[in-house]
């Protein structure tokens, strides 16, 4: 379990997850990085930046699950792999990512 302190758009207080701090910290920094590239806009409001950023990082999610269903249905279609085995084989990919981002810390 991790805690990390958030001082951003004005805001400071401080959050538990079940996260560990450093990936906490890079969720946090992924998050300072959109919100400080929409106030470079001109946006200074930090409602409207979090609001913005919150809309990005959707989009973002969105556009990603769309690629990788995409993907599943091609791998499917291509080789009559199962849902199951793509279910398997992203869950398998996400881990050796984890794991390479954990080495490289």
């Amino acid at each position: 379990m991790g805690k990390l302190q958030i001082d951003i758009l004005g805001a400071s207080f401080a959050v538990q997850a079940r996260e560990d701090e450093a990936y906490l910290q890079k969720l946090l920094s992924y998050y300072k990085e959109i919100t400080d590239t929409i106030q470079k806009t001109g946006i200074k409001n930090p409602v409207q930046t979090s609001i913005i950023a919150g809309i990005t990082l959707v989009d973002e999610l969105y556009k990603e699950k769309a690629k990788n269903a995409s993907i599943s249905k091609e791998l499917e279609q291509a080789g009559n792999i199962s849902a199951q085995d793509a279910d398997e084989a992203e869950r398998l990919t996400l881990d050796m990512i984890s794991a390479i981002d954990k080495a490289l810390e």
